[in-house]
């Protein structure tokens, strides 16, 4: 089956320092691939590779293909305006911090509005402002028509959070990115929005990349776990095979620094090995499906 998304053999580089090396993954449509691993492991820097977001300083080779309208084409190829025509429309992406990524100065209808005008312009300001009110009752922000013309700062973190979402979907992306989505909020608002992207996922068909440092989370959303360190794939296979069975020493060190319900408070949690270079052995097939950086 051709996958949706495909990345083939990435690497990015700024100057001497190469962020993301040989890198390969790939989304099937509607799957949601969970992206792990500790901050500077390589995981943002893919994400914006992919939206073609990085600044020149970045060398990159390899390969990104992308299904959305049929035949793969490689983003990494596309003339700028092309690239811009698919960025917000079929690949679209739900960055970190709303309070930074949300203009202060403009009302949050109009920030979704602009969303959908730079890729419709034809639409009439009744049609787009009915969009902007159905993206904002589909990621549950109350009363929209009447917080249409509401700044960002008016809102809570969650609900931010809620109003960048709905930038994200209201063209109806393909593949949706979301780049540490939950990270700046408390629990109780964090099970909301991952619920409400569960709730998109089924409503929509949303293919997901989805970046986390937090296995917690990412083992309620994933179909496919991927592990990073130092701009290397560790291991990647399904959710249950990751969580349960889990290949390589550093994802299991990942899994063990994690207190749950059954956790014997007696002994220490596990610790990373900040020096380890996990770059000296191959990626291999362990059983079907699930890979990992390890010794025969």
């Amino acid at each position: 089956m051709q996958p949706l998304l495909e990345v083939e053999n990435l690497t990015i580089r700024f100057a001497a320092t190469e962020a993301v090396s040989n890198l390969n993954l790939r989304i099937e449509a509607g799957q949601v691939l969970g992206l792990v691993g500790e901050s500077g492991s390589g995981k943002s820097v893919t994400a914006l590779a992919i939206m073609r977001l990085l600044d020149a300083s970045a060398h990159i080779e390899g390969a990104i293909r992308f299904a959305g309208s049929g035949s793969p084409i490689d983003l990494l190829e596309l003339a700028p305006e092309a690239m811009r025509k698919l960025r917000g429309s079929d690949i679209a992406m739900i960055f970190q911090e709303p309070m930074t990524a949300l203009n202060p100065v403009l009302s949050v209808g109009e920030q979704i509005a602009e969303a959908i005008r730079v890729h419709h312009p034809r639409k009439s300001r009744r049609q787009v402002r009915d969009e902007v009110l159905a993206s904002m009752e589909a990621v549950a922000l109350p009363d929209p028509a009447r917080r249409y013309s509401d700044y960002p700062h008016q809102f809570s973190g969650g609900q931010r959070q809620r109003i960048m979402i709905a930038m994200a979907i209201a063209n109806r992306p393909r593949l949706l990115i979301a780049d540490e989505p939950t990270t700046a909020l408390d629990v109780t608002v964090q099970k909301q929005i991952l619920e409400l992207l569960a709730d998109l996922r089924s409503r929509f068909g949303l293919t997901m990349l989805f970046i986390s440092h937090d296995l917690a989370v990412v083992s309620q959303v994933a179909d496919r776990v991927a592990v990073m360190r130092h701009g290397l794939l560790l291991e990647e296979a399904s959710r249950e095979a990751v969580f349960r069975n889990p290949a390589h020493p550093y994802t299991r060190a990942l899994l063990g620094s994690i207190p749950t319900m059954t956790t014997d408070i007696a002994k220490p949690l596990a610790t990373l090995d900040r020096g380890a270079n996990p770059g000296n052995l191959p990626l291999r097939e362990v059983t079907s499906g699930h890979w990992a950086r390890i010794a025969q």
